[in-house]
């Protein structure tokens, strides 16, 4: 009976809407507010909801992905223009170093945010307060 409390307890934010909206850099609870002030600083609270979102540890999840995903693109896509069109190994160099750096700015932070999501959609870290909830339903 309490593990079947709990399991709801878990459920009951949506997943996948937490997850979009920390990937496009918004709160996972109304999805109005920013979730970053400044390029990966999570902010400590909504200013739309007034969700707490200190409670978030990311940590080196994020960064351990974008690296997983930039070199499993970037890796196939190497070879194959070298196979294809034999270039230089300067140019080569220069442009998939450029190419990974573009590519991991752009997913860290859409990484990151949804990691805050996930979180937050299973009550992880502190995010399970109630008191903030209402707000949350209530801004949607």
């Amino acid at each position: 009976m309490s593990q079947t409390l709990a399991n709801d307890e878990v459920n009951d934010r949506p997943l996948k809407p937490a997850l979009l909206r920390g990937a496009l850099g918004r709160c996972p609870a109304c999805g109005e507010g920013k979730l970053f002030d400044g390029f990966l600083k999570v902010r400590d609270t909504c200013a739309h909801c007034g969700e707490d979102l200190h409670h978030q540890r990311a940590d080196d999840g994020p960064a351990y992905l974008t690296i997983l995903l930039v070199s499993h693109i970037g890796a196939p896509l190497l070879l194959a223009i070298y196979m294809m069109y034999r270039p230089s190994a300067m140019m080569m160099l220069v442009t998939f170093s450029i190419g990974a750096i573009v590519m991991s700015m752009l997913l860290l932070p859409r990484i990151k945010g949804a990691f805050v999501g996930f979180q937050w959609a299973r009550r992880m870290h502190g995010f399970g307060d109630e008191h903030h909830d209402e707000a949350a339903l209530t801004a949607r």
